[in-house]
């Protein structure tokens, strides 16, 4: 009967690769890309990095390996989404948009 030592055997789990998805510019934005991630079941973690240059750093958004497509997707659909609602609410205050057609008078 053949034995084996505890300290020998190898984990049959193999640890995931990391990979950067994006950097982002501040904190707020940080935690709203890592919260969108987690909701759409992709693990995501935030890794402040600092440059070599004077005061400068940036936030880097981590996924495992095997996530990035996917979370790339997740992420480009919610710009895609934010950018439609700052174009169309962003003309609230244009003066072609003729307000007394709604007003109603019963």
């Amino acid at each position: 009967m053949e034995k084996y030592h505890r300290k020998t055997q190898k984990s049959q789990a193999h640890p995931q690769e990391l990979a950067v998805l994006t950097f982002v510019e501040n904190m707020e934005q940080a935690r709203n890309y890592e919260t969108l991630l987690k909701t759409n079941d992709i693990p995501a973690m935030i890794r402040e990095q600092h440059e070599q240059s004077e005061h400068s750093k940036s936030i880097a958004i981590i996924v495992p390996e095997e996530f990035v497509d996917e979370a790339h997707v997740v992420i480009e659909s919610q710009d895609a989404y934010d950018d439609f609602y700052d174009i169309t609410l962003g003309d609230e205050d244009s003066d072609d948009f003729d307000s007394d057609f709604f007003d109603d008078e019963f």
